[in-house]
């Protein structure tokens, strides 16, 4: 398996699990949790899109993330 698959992954598990523990820490419900385990990390990749589009705007310069700039490494 490609290595930049394997880190996008693992980023994404990660990511699940820091929000669904969060999220359970918080609220005590697993339900809870789970949705918002899931649904977080969706809303933040569309969020980290428009925030790139915005960085691209405000220095046209910035490499994209086509060409391999991504915030997560």
């Amino acid at each position: 398996m490609d290595r930049d698959l394997m880190k996008t992954l693992s980023f994404a598990a990660l990511h699940f699990s820091v929000a669904f523990g969060v999220a359970y820490a918080l609220t005590g419900s697993v339900a809870v949790a789970t949705g918002i385990g899931l649904i977080e990390p969706m809303v933040n990749t569309v969020a980290f899109f428009f925030h790139e589009r915005l960085w691209r705007r405000i220095d046209p310069s910035l490499p994209s993330i086509r060409h391999g700039c991504h915030a997560h490494g």
